[in-house]
């Protein structure tokens, strides 16, 4: 498993998150300002979240997701070792040493070497 070091604190934002399943139908809003690769997320519900937009059918408005998707970001402390599962749109989902997962985005990351503590 590839590893990091955490190297600027994250915090998850404050509302809850939301997940998507592959077929469901949402509709979507504009593109964040910060990260451009994400999308305004409305699920049925009416609760929404940012998720990447290449896991949607359409770029706008009504859409279909491609997969699976889970909004869930993960608090983690400068300093903190994570260990890292994949990577979407410049975030990565990580588990911490309690066993807590959710993402985190790349640039608050420095990957370490296999070797590194």
């Amino acid at each position: 498993m590839r590893r990091a070091r955490v190297v600027v604190s994250h915090r998850a934002p404050d509302r809850p998150a939301i997940q998507v399943a592959r077929g469901e139908a949402v509709t979507l809003g504009d593109r964040d300002r910060d990260w451009p690769q994400f999308v305004w997320t409305t699920i049925a519900e009416g609760h929404g979240g940012w998720m990447p937009a290449a896991i949607f059918d359409a770029d706008h408005g009504p859409a279909m997701a491609l997969s699976d998707y889970d909004t869930r970001e993960l608090d983690a402390d400068s300093d903190e070792i994570l260990v890292l599962h994949y990577e979407l749109a410049q975030w990565w989902w990580a588990e911490n040493s309690k066993g807590l997962q959710g993402w985190i985005p790349a640039r608050a990351l420095e990957f370490l070497e296999v070797d590194d503590p």
